[in-house]
């Protein structure tokens, strides 16, 4: 089965969208199939386009089974509300000509949009047409909604112009997919039907690595309790919270807190931890040593800001869970995070440095309660995650789409 993908970010990004939409195209090509992928100059998390991509024209390549067309784009080094805007305006623009060109000669069974980028729903909807394609949305997060949530556009014609998008976009795609069960939920209620719907989780990326000691010995950490944070530091993630707690948990000479991480707020949260002795942050790590990056902590921090409650469920998580290491998320309860969650972590509430503070202090002082949690999150991920289990059940709804009579 022939099949193009449109999507901002791919390989050889090392974290959010890039490594699913990677995995996900490489796995079908594994499978068999023609793969094809549009998308964009790697830059994130650092918003900065990556060494060797920064040519001002398309690149087509061939890797891992897969054929992927590269586009030049704008990628703005403070991505504000509307910086951001003119970085997916500026991908989608380049994608088009290519995508639709793809589509017309390679005749595709299915088109598949990814979102974030949203307005590569445009883009895959067109090609899909040109191409006489089935058209099938994924959406990693709900994008107009966590801009207005997170305050990256305000309320007013901006906003309603990418509510009006995503409308468009879920309304013209056969199937619509998404990572959890509660955000599928939401699907629904923006009034995708049901039999249109779909969840596509994410999966965990690494078997476990028994590398526990080695970045303790590295970074000096020695035997004491590590809470970490490693991914994105922009505004979804509150990340501002970790250095309230561990600003209260001065005192306490035995937990030391590692942010491992890029992104655009990163300068104002080492300005913040300025003084605070028991904070280090590093850069990103090599993929290569994810899971002995994870298996190094203690404790996993997953901060979400509460506007983003059931907008997004951080990719982050699959990996945390696979380690075998408790997780503290800043998530109320009923929300899809902290449904999630239950039972191999602790949910505190968003924001409340205090609660988080103390949770990170009883799974310190409570190591059977910690040891069990983390028993409980390596048989979730196993049981939740599986990625050939998730990929396969996929695949089976491609073929299905792609066999099914065009809707009416």
């Amino acid at each position: 089965m022939r099949i193009l993908i449109v999507g901002l970010n791919y390989a050889p990004e090392p974290i959010g969208i890039g490594p699913y939409t990677t995995g996900l195209a490489e796995w079908l090509a594994g499978r068999g199939h023609e793969v094809e992928v549009v998308a964009g100059r790697p830059y994130y998390p650092r918003w900065r386009t990556y060494p060797g991509f920064r040519l001002p024209f398309w690149r087509r390549s061939r890797e891992n089974g897969v054929t992927i067309v590269r586009c030049p784009h704008y990628v703005p080094r403070q991505p504000g509300g509307l910086r951001r805007i003119v970085h997916h305006l500026s991908f989608a623009a380049a994608a088009l000509p290519v995508a639709a060109w793809r589509a017309w000669r390679g005749r595709p069974a299915v088109v598949i949009g990814i979102a974030p980028s949203l307005l590569s729903g445009p883009v895959a909807r067109l090609a899909a047409r040109l191409g006489r394609a089935r058209l099938w949305l994924h959406l990693q997060d709900f994008e107009a909604d966590a801009a207005l949530a997170t305050g990256l556009v305000g309320v007013g014609p901006l906003a309603g112009a990418l509510a009006a998008l995503e409308r468009a976009a879920l309304g013209a795609a056969d199937r619509v997919s998404t990572i959890s069960p509660a955000m599928v939920a939401r699907l629904r209620a923006k009034g995708v039907a049901p039999e249109s719907t779909f969840e596509l989780r994410n999966w965990a990326n690494a078997p476990p690595a028994n590398g526990r000691a080695n970045y303790r010995r590295e970074w000096g950490l020695g035997e004491r309790t590590v809470a970490l944070y490693s991914g994105s530091l922009g505004r979804k993630q509150g990340a501002q919270v970790i250095l309230d707690a561990a600003r209260r948990l001065r005192g306490r000479d035995d937990i030391v807190f590692a942010i491992c991480g890029e992104g655009p707020e990163l300068p104002a949260l080492k300005a913040e931890a300025a003084g605070l002795t028991n904070v280090r942050f590093h850069p990103l790590q090599p993929a290569a040593r994810l899971m002995e990056l994870l298996e190094t902590a203690d404790i996993h921090l997953l901060p979400q800001v509460d506007a983003a409650a059931d907008l997004v469920l951080p990719s982050k998580l699959t990996n945390m869970l696979a380690s075998g290491r408790p997780v503290v998320a800043t998530a109320a309860a009923g929300t899809g995070l902290a449904e999630e969650i239950e039972g191999c972590g602790i949910a505190v509430p968003p924001g409340d440095g205090a609660a988080l503070a103390e949770a990170i202090v009883g799974l310190t002082d409570d190591r059977q309660l910690a040891a069990r949690l983390g028993a409980a999150a390596r048989a979730r991920a196993g049981e939740r995650w599986s990625r050939e289990a998730i990929l396969g059940g996929f695949e089976a709804q491609l073929r299905a789409l792609a066999a099914a009579p065009p809707r009416s």
